[in-house]
């Protein structure tokens, strides 16, 4: 944990509940707002300049409205759009408090979710969470995201398309298609994870070194923090299935089944590559024991060879005076071919036990 992150923690304590401060990173530089206004007829896109043109757009006859907020920093922009809705104080305080779990909560007039966006960093091989807000409303949805960049950009297009069932259905609709969005590129994330892992297994198979436990060991850094953040997402839908409000319809409840079934399947493939991560470092250890007793294995044939050949040329390196061989034509050539003659003949016993 950053220590600015840790400050402004610090900063909380103490305070009334319902008291708006940032709690989390700066990761925008400006607070941008936009607006979809739409019906199966009609729809309209634009950036708001200032919080006070969403009074305006709040009760339009027969339309629907979507406001998204980048950037979470600027407390008086989300206590004016909290205040213009109605929302309650305490969920605006989750709002500005990034370090949220995952879940859902009923307040009667609206239904406040909070789940965490992850991106992909392929650069630098990181995975970027962001935490992600949702209200649903009677007819309308304000989500809001710590910076600008998500996983929407299709269903903005979907938006686009007169025909389709996000401007047919009610605003519950594209809550969910916001909750999929971010759970669908939680499979683009382990896909690219279990491409990395299965070419992990063969270097720990071919020539693993002390760079491939490290990257194990991240990449298992990588899975626990993914299941921090997914894990609760059964609770997540789980609430909203659950909910007795008017505002999620019998019709979108089904799709909520769905997801539901799709959080399991992350939940699962989490686990199952957690297993494969764990498995890997007991095979890199195994390997890496393996290639030491090899190693050692080596170095005591090359030691019990040479013990015979030391003892021989460390009796004829005494010096005796009275040492028949020492004065013998023939003696040094003798000594060494005798001496190569058990070395080669060790070395064939050896081969011939399979020791070596």
């Amino acid at each position: 944990m950053k220590s600015g992150t840790f400050g402004r923690k610090q900063s909380k304590v103490g305070l009334a509940p319902g008291t708006l401060v940032h709690v989390g990173e700066k990761k925008a530089e400006k607070v941008t707002i936009r607006v979809w206004i739409y019906n199966d007829e009609e729809l309209i896109e634009k950036e708001l300049q200032t919080i006070d043109e969403c009074q305006a757009l709040k009760n339009q006859p027969g339309m629907k409205l979507w406001i998204n907020v980048d950037g979470l920093d600027r407390t008086e922009v989300i206590e004016k759009l909290g205040s213009c809705f109605e929302i309650h104080p305490l969920t605006l305080e989750d709002i500005l408090n990034a370090g949220q779990r995952p879940k859902t909560e009923d307040y009667d007039s609206y239904i406040y979710t909070v789940l965490k966006m992850m991106l992909l960093d392929t650069e630098k091989e990181e995975i970027v969470i962001d935490q992600v807000s949702i209200i649903i409303g009677p007819n309308y949805i304000l989500s809001f995201q710590e910076r600008e960049g998500d996983v929407f950009d299709l269903l903005r297009e979907r938006l686009k398309n007169p025909a389709s069932r996000l401007r047919k259905s009610g605003v519950d609709y594209l809550a969910y298609g916001l909750i999929d969005a971010i759970i669908d590129n939680y499979f683009l994330i382990l896909e690219h994870f279990g491409e990395k892992i299965e070419d992990l297994e063969d270097e720990l198979v071919r020539d693993p070194d002390p760079d491939t436990l490290k990257i194990i060991q991240k990449y298992r850094r990588d899975m626990i923090l993914l299941r921090k953040s997914v894990w609760p997402l059964r609770e997540l839908i789980n609430g909203l299935q659950k909910v007795e409000s008017e505002l999620i319809t019998e019709a979108t409840q089904i799709y909520l089944r769905d997801i539901y079934d799709h959080t399991i399947q992350v939940i699962d493939s989490i686990e199952a590559f957690r297993d494969i991560l764990a498995s890997m470092v007991d095979v890199y250890l195994s390997s890496v024991s393996n290639r030491m007793n090899d190693i050692m294995k080596v170095l005591t044939i090359i030691a019990t060879i040479f013990i015979p050949l030391t003892f021989i040329a460390g009796v004829y390196g005494m010096n005796f005076e009275y040492m028949p061989e020492l004065r013998w034509h023939w003696g040094y050539p003798v000594v060494m071919l005798s001496m190569m003659l058990l070395g080669i003949s060790m070395f064939f016993y050896f081969k011939k036990k399979r020791w070596i």
